[in-house]
């Protein structure tokens, strides 16, 4: 099962909001507000990659106050 590390932009103002709507969306396993250059760190996991890509680009990006993302695909855990 394809797995990610997920980090987001949010808008300002939105980064706990988000953080808390990401948590109960299924495919997200674990959801942190962060400092630094992001602000929240998602990981994510679907049953291919390709439904992992489609997750990523309309759940995750298209949620309301998501700036960007940046994907980094787990190879080993």
């Amino acid at each position: 099962m394809p797995r990610a590390f997920v980090l987001v932009n949010a808008e300002l103002g939105y980064e706990t909001t988000l953080a808390d709507e990401m948590k109960v969306v299924p495919g997200v396993n674990d959801a942190y507000t962060i400092y630094g250059v992001y602000d929240i760190l998602l990981k994510v996991e679907a049953p291919t990659m390709d439904r992992l890509k489609e997750f990523i680009s309309t759940k995750i990006r298209r949620m309301k106050g998501v700036k960007s993302t940046l994907t980094m695909l787990i190879m080993e855990e």
